[in-house]
């Protein structure tokens, strides 16, 4: 691994919702945790109550949240989380997650930082996610359920400005669709490094890491956008945050609990012909925030996966859920209450309380900076 020495290190990972960057996220902090190379982590939401935050902190790494709004639209927020984490831990590498629906990245946060506060930081090249199945969807190179063009507009110039492309969950493509797929990104994408790996499995992290690690972000031209497509594209995106306290007479299975409250959910949003682009929920047992159970669901017609499981019963705890999916908000509230009416209405004794619901449509993105020349 390379020695982290001097400045301290701004890597921000990108890629569309449900490419499984926080996965890669954590397994990059805890690959750096390992070396003894301290790291701090800054999620980004256009709301608050991010699972994101949560997991960071049941890792036991330190984790500012910035919400109301992305990187680009809260960069002196950006720059606030990055103070208060040097304040407390003094990391040596930000581990930055942008919001899944931003792209123009490039001008408008990694080239200000570098620009504006090169003499804190070294920057390294925007490497953007994806999960393969959507991304062999959006490129036209298989069937299956796909958003809609201005939203597939953000997604392709998520690729288009991308320093490093990682397809990431390669475990889930056989040898020929992902020969298929790195061959189309490769021809599209001529300037960006690509790289196969698996965050979940642990295949080729290290690689990834490494090339994150060795050079600074240095785009050889910056891409034109039209905002009001990328605008038109999130405003078609719905957003659904909520917390919740879960209480039951007796012990139950948390495990089991977040699976039901996700199969149904994706069932009735499934009924509704909702393109689920990403929902996760988290359940944290009530004394206990390093111990925690998740669980994911990328799209409609895949299937929730548990990827952090508790090890026993619990009798109390916190579950955040969050949706992000290309249907009007007030469906998703909908569909959010119904679910939980449902499952619970089929475990006498289990009892749930919200503390904190919002649903909305992200709002215009209006960076503070955007650089439009080298």
């Amino acid at each position: 691994m390379t020695d982290i020495k001097g400045k301290a290190r701004y890597v921000m990972i990108g890629g569309f919702l449900g490419a499984g960057k926080t996965t890669a996220i954590q397994a990059f902090a805890k690959e750096l945790d390992a070396q003894g190379v301290k790291v701090g982590l800054i999620t980004n939401d256009q709301g608050a109550g991010l699972v994101d935050t949560a997991l960071g902190k049941s890792n036991q790494f330190p984790v500012e949240e910035i919400a109301g709004g992305c990187f680009c639209c809260r960069f002196d927020s950006l720059i606030d989380a990055a103070a208060n984490l040097s304040e407390a831990t003094r990391p040596d590498v930000f581990l930055a997650e942008p919001v899944g629906s931003c792209t123009d990245l490039v001008a408008t946060v990694n080239l200000p930082l570098q620009q504006i506060y090169g003499d804190d930081f070294v920057v390294s090249p925007l490497s953007v996610l994806i999960d393969p199945v959507r991304a062999l969807r959006v490129l036209g190179l298989e069937e299956g359920k796909r958003l809609s063009p201005n939203v597939c507009y953000i997604y392709e110039k998520q690729l288009e400005e991308a320093e490093i492309i990682a397809i990431n969950k390669v475990d889930l493509l056989d040898s020929e669709r992902l020969a298929t797929l790195r061959t189309a990104l490769l021809e599209r994408y001529p300037r960006a490094s690509v790289i196969e790996m698996s965050a979940r499995e642990g295949t080729n992290v290290g690689s990834w890491i490494e090339t994150v690690l060795v050079t600074e972000s240095n785009p050889l031209r910056l891409m034109e956008v039209d905002y009001q497509k990328y605008g038109d594209g999130e405003a078609l995106l719905g957003w659904l945050n909520a917390t919740l306290r879960i209480e039951h007479e007796e012990e139950f299975d948390g495990n089991a609990l977040l699976n039901t409250i996700a199969s149904t959910l994706r069932t009735l949003l499934e009924g509704q012909s909702i393109e689920v682009a990403h929902l996760k929920m988290t359940l944290t047992p009530e004394g206990d925030p390093f111990e925690i159970a998740a669980v994911n669901l990328v799209r409609s017609d895949d299937q929730p996966h548990m990827s952090h499981q508790l090890t026993e019963p619990i009798e109390e705890g916190a579950l955040s859920l969050n949706i992000r999916a290309e249907a009007d908000p007030k469906a998703l509230e909908n569909a959010t209450q119904e679910a939980l009416a449902e499952v619970f209405g089929h475990q006498p004794g289990l009892a749930f309380a919200t503390t904190h619901i919002e649903a909305f449509r992200p709002g215009k993105p209006v960076p503070v900076h955007r650089l439009t020349q080298l």
